[in-house]
């Protein structure tokens, strides 16, 4: 059969597309192998590749005693934190990175359902003082056997060193969000609102002094 007219046109090679070079996403040398930003680039990719992994470890422990992965999360932390002393909603919130706010909603909710109190700090009445009920403790105690097994799965990986290390980095790297965050905010600042207004911002992230 005779070919139509635009048949024996020859199809572009895509695979031959000249492309331009990405742009670097960080510029300190810290970050950069051989002038490459790869690396930089895997290690963002695998932290959130982890990071989506624990959040479905910590809904299984949730799950696990009929908890969202949040009240979970207060749960256990005003157990732990228990027992180093009186725990208040602002440490909590502190330990946490959440806002008072926050943790005050999922407490009020953990409350309501038995799980945890709320008492009045005998030394400065204005405090409340977080405490995990019976029932909580008794949750807590059903899941700490699979749990401790998941966990040491988990992060198995590690040494005691690197567990160490990986700590301290991860707590440097939540202070640093916050800034690159306040930052990012900063330079999408329209023009329109006011100079005292991008100078405080500014001053939060070291952009400008005073």
């Amino acid at each position: 059969m005779p070919r139509s007219r635009g048949a024996s046109r020859a199809r572009p090679n895509l695979a031959t597309k000249a492309t331009s070079k990405p742009a670097l996403t960080v510029s300190r040398n810290e970050l950069l192998v051989d002038g490459s930003d790869r690396t930089f680039r895997q290690l963002v990719h695998s932290l959130l590749a982890f990071l989506a992994r624990h959040e479905n470890v910590r809904e299984g422990h949730a799950a696990a005693i009929g908890l969202a992965g949040i009240e979970y999360t207060v749960l256990i932390s005003v157990k732990h934190l228990s027992a180093e002393g009186n725990v208040s909603v602002r440490e909590l919130a502190d330990h946490l990175y959440l806002s008072g706010a926050f943790v005050t909603t999922v407490s009020n909710k953990l409350q309501k359902i038995g799980l945890i109190d709320k008492l009045v700090d005998p030394v400065d009445r204005r405090r409340v003082r977080l405490t995990v009920t019976a029932a909580g403790e008794g949750l807590l105690a059903k899941l700490n056997p699979i749990q401790r097994r998941v966990n040491d799965v988990q992060f198995d990986c590690l040494t005691a060193a690197e567990f160490r290390q990986l700590l301290g980095s991860v707590e440097r790297l939540v202070e640093s969000s916050d800034r690159a965050i306040a930052l990012q905010r900063y330079l999408a600042t329209p023009e329109g609102p006011s100079a005292e207004l991008n100078r405080k911002v500014g001053h939060e992230v070291g952009l400008v002094d005073g």
